[in-house]
């Protein structure tokens, strides 16, 4: 275990906020991540994995916990089903390329998204038509307060778009220690959403390494490197609505892009409204719309939390004046 005091966050946070913690902890070790959350009792904390999903908006007075426990083990296998765990310090795409090299499916095509293991559970991160959720088994750590153990099924998980009981009921509550993923050894192929198809058949063909290769191909061409410009990748979730609302936008704008929800709403790309409303490429201050994807809200250089706030509650103003949609953030934003 580490301990620093008055660190930056800088490094901390893919949006590149310069911020400080009055206390940081790096737990390298279970006994590490069951003694903090043992010791840590009321007081104000904050876990915090590869960072890539906050937006700080001043410095943090209490204490920071990273958990850096790597491992990835493979726990069984029945010749059909795998269970493999993950420490809550892995890199997220460090595991989804273990995943593949394996030739184990059901996170491929959350391949190159940021951040790490421990942090999937919590937000249900996703893309290209699959979530981390629908391939969690277990998720597993500590309680804060008393470091009792516990292990919650993917069922009790309360997983949805972005959601889980670790963003409502748990929240504060427990920390992460290691996630446990239930895998095939075959499963069907998941190539109907955005370009993902396309790009596949342009590489030879359906297979994991194919679909891993046309998603990382795809997301660094529209997506920005948080190393070289500031960001924390979708800032907001795409909006779900009512058929009928989606119907009427539908007739001032036909070429629309809109995915049918399985509860008869209809899911309208966040970034194609941010675009219509005029923000694509623009800035507000040292904060900025990406140029290539206006769901991404970028760091130009030296940019607070609050100038981030106000690009977004600007955009949000206008998306909601121009089609009457609430845009909800998909990105944390710590006070």
């Amino acid at each position: 275990m580490n301990i620093y005091n008055n660190i930056s966050l800088k490094p901390f946070n893919t949006f590149g906020i310069d911020v400080n913690a009055h206390c940081l902890v790096e737990c390298q070790s279970i006994s590490d991540i069951q003694t903090i959350a043992q010791h840590s009792g009321d007081g104000h904390k904050l876990v915090i994995g590869g960072g890539s999903n906050m937006l700080f908006m001043s410095d943090f007075n209490g204490i920071v916990i990273h958990p850096t426990l790597k491992g990835i083990e493979i726990m069984s296998d029945n010749g059909s089903d795998v269970i493999v765990r993950a420490g809550a310090g892995v890199i997220w795409d460090d595991f989804v390329s273990f995943c593949v090299n394996h030739n184990l499916h059901g996170v491929e095509n959350l391949s190159g998204i940021p951040g790490s293991v421990g942090a999937s559970p919590v937000q249900n991160v996703g893309a290209y038509g699959m979530e981390a959720g629908q391939a969690i088994s277990m998720v597993n750590g500590f309680r804060f307060g008393t470091g009792e153990p516990f292990s919650i099924s993917a069922a009790d998980c309360h997983f949805g778009y972005r959601n889980s009981i670790f963003k409502n009921e748990l929240k504060d509550q427990v920390i992460v220690a290691t996630v446990d993923f239930h895998l095939k050894h075959e499963a069907p192929l998941n190539l109907d959403y955005g370009p993902v198809r396309e790009n596949v058949e342009a590489l030879g063909g359906a297979s994991l390494a194919n679909i891993r290769t046309a998603i990382l191909n795809i997301r660094s061409s529209k997506l920005p490197d948080p190393k070289i410009q500031g960001n924390a990748g979708s800032f907001f979730k795409n909006p779900e609505v009512d058929a009928s609302i989606a119907k009427a936008i539908a007739k001032d704008f036909p070429a629309m892009p809109s995915y049918a929800l399985p509860d008869g709403r209809v899911k309208i790309p966040a970034g194609w409204l941010i675009e219509q409303s005029g923000w694509k490429g623009r800035s507000l201050g040292p904060a900025a719309v990406h140029s290539r994807q206006a769901l991404v809200l970028v760091n130009n250089g030296g940019a607070t939390g609050t100038d981030v706030m106000n690009l977004a509650q600007t955009i949000q103003k206008d998306v909601m004046s121009k089609f009457g949609i609430t845009l909800s953030m998909e990105v944390c934003r710590i006070d």
